[in-house]
């Protein structure tokens, strides 16, 4: 009885040191959603046949209309993750905005703004094939770099972006199908896992 007393209470310490240290409130239905809102996004575009898998014949107004819907997804995105995540927060009693969480997303923002800028930079320059490796490069960075104050598992899905868009700029011009399988089916796999694993209860 001794024994499972202790091993109780040290449990319960592990806990606590995790929730003082990592931002656990990311939920899996975010990012099965995510998943869900980029290849809908994916879909228009192909079904608009925008000639994303040829970037020599791209012109500004079809990677506008890109540009467009890349953003509206992203939004769409950003702001279930925020409800999901508040959600979770208030569910276990826990709260949302603290030292954690501002290192989290200061962690998570600054590669990603950075890749943002270096995409628009491309936009400017015309090299519209580029702009899929390296929003895919700078969003696996921004995992990695965020996942020290968050699910280990972050981590992995950082490195499998990494790997896309390695792979993404040897073979330009198919940035629409890196984007699907990335962005769509990744998030839509890891937010499934992150579910079963984290947040679904019998």
């Amino acid at each position: 009885m001794e024994n499972e007393k202790y091993l109780a209470q040290l449990q319960e310490i592990q806990s606590m040191m995790q929730k003082s240290s990592k931002f656990l409130s990311l939920s899996g239905i975010s990012g099965i959603l995510a998943g869900t809102y980029a290849l809908i996004g994916a879909g228009i575009v192909y079904s608009m046949r925008a000639r994303f898998i040829s970037p020599l014949r791209f012109n500004s107004s079809e990677f506008l209309t890109v540009t467009i819907i890349a953003v509206a997804v992203m939004v769409l995105s950003f702001a279930t993750g925020v409800i999901f995540s508040v959600r979770k927060a208030k569910r276990k009693n826990e709260v949302i905005w603290n030292k954690v969480s501002k290192l989290f997303i200061m962690s998570f923002m600054v590669p990603l703004v950075t890749g943002g800028l270096f995409a628009i930079i491309l936009v400017t320059k015309r090299d519209f094939g580029l702009v899929s490796p390296v929003t895919l490069l700078f969003y696996g960075i921004a995992l990695v770099n965020a996942s020290r104050y968050s699910f280990e598992t972050l981590r992995n899905l950082g490195f499998v972006f990494i790997i896309l868009g390695l792979i993404n700029s040897l073979y330009i011009g198919y940035g629409l199908y890196f984007w699907m399988f990335g962005f769509g089916v990744c998030h839509i796999f890891y937010g499934a896992y992150m579910y079963l694993k984290y947040d679904y209860k019998k």
